[in-house]
């Protein structure tokens, strides 16, 4: 498994390595101890999450409160997906600052988003099903977001903004200079 630095330190993308036949293929797509030897610190995931989204269906920006702050392992079984993270950690230099990544089922990547990130994603193929392991439990009274068209983080969808098609919740979260973190 081959772990690529972004413009966040503790954010990763990783690339399994693919052994491919006739028969198909295999990789591996979690190693816990590969994993934490990157990151620095013991991860527990507690959680599979599994979605299916429509085209131009955008799903986010999320992100839980503490003590229920997650990181996430995040990748795509099926279709593709741009996927965002964004620092919402106040005190970070790099506060407000986003990353775009995309995960599709072809390119098999994967992006492990620390705690201090809101997360978002938009499905760029006819469907998407998108698959996440977290580190602790949804607590739907800690649950919050940002608007996914902030103009102070100016995150490049790659859709026309009519096109987009979201939920009333991911609708009306307010703007990151209006959130309490």
């Amino acid at each position: 498994m081959n772990f690529q630095k972004t413009i966040f330190d503790d954010l990763f993308v990783l690339e399994p390595t693919i052994f491919k036949d006739t028969r198909g293929y295999f990789f591996e797509s979690f190693n816990k101890k590969l994993l934490e030897e990157h990151i620095g610190y013991s991860i527990n995931f507690c959680q599979d999450n599994v979605s299916k989204s429509y085209k131009n269906v955008l799903r986010g920006l999320h992100y839980q409160l503490p003590p229920f702050s997650q990181s996430k392992l995040v990748s795509v079984l099926e279709g593709k997906v741009l996927d965002v993270a964004v620092d919402i950690r106040k005190k970070s230099p790099t506060f407000g600052s986003h990353i775009v990544i995309e995960l599709s089922s072809e390119n098999k990547k994967q992006v492990f988003i620390p705690k201090g990130y809101a997360h978002g994603f938009i499905t760029i193929s006819e469907f998407a099903i998108f698959q996440y392991k977290v580190d602790n439990y949804y607590s739907p009274n800690h649950d919050k977001g940002i608007i996914y068209n902030d103009k102070d983080i100016g995150i490049k969808w790659g859709v026309e903004e009519k096109e987009i098609q979201l939920s009333d919740k991911d609708y009306n979260h307010p703007m990151l200079k209006e959130v309490i973190i």
